[in-house]
């Protein structure tokens, strides 16, 4: 009779909004990505930038490269045609900004972009005069 009591009747709807606040603690509590998700990795001329953002469309993109700093700006629209009120929402939508450093300085004049499948890629070249150079060493 008491198992019948703690998890039926009255306690019963008791136990099932601790547990929803307990879930919507945790959530909160837990940190958030930063949306985009980006990958940055560098090579000898330059350095590649790869960013995730589904949903968002080529006009409502804007990439700003200054000095070692690159800003992703947009917008991400989730709207389907005709949908009502929402059952579950877990995909953001709206504006964003994501603004992020470099390991060096890239040439604003040699940036390509290109978005496909929802995969942002960024290729930046290294300027020339900001790249390593081998020096020869002569014996003697």
């Amino acid at each position: 009779m008491t198992t019948s009591m703690l998890y039926g009747g009255p306690f019963r709807d008791m136990r099932l909004l601790q547990e929803e606040v307990n879930r919507l603690a945790q959530s909160a509590a837990a940190p958030r990505a930063s949306f985009p998700a980006i990958n940055v990795y560098a090579h000898q001329d330059g350095i590649v930038i790869t960013a995730e953002l589904p949903g968002v469309q080529q006009d409502n993109l804007e990439i700003t490269v200054h000095r070692d700093t690159v800003t992703l700006r947009g917008e991400r629209q989730d709207q389907p045609e005709g949908a009502g009120a929402y059952h579950r929402t877990e995909r953001g939508r709206g504006s964003f900004v994501r603004t992020f450093g470099l390991p060096f300085q890239v040439d604003p004049d040699k940036v390509d972009a290109k978005l496909r499948d929802g995969v942002l890629t960024l290729s930046l070249q290294r300027p020339e005069h900001d790249k390593p150079k081998r020096i020869r060493v002569n014996a003697g």
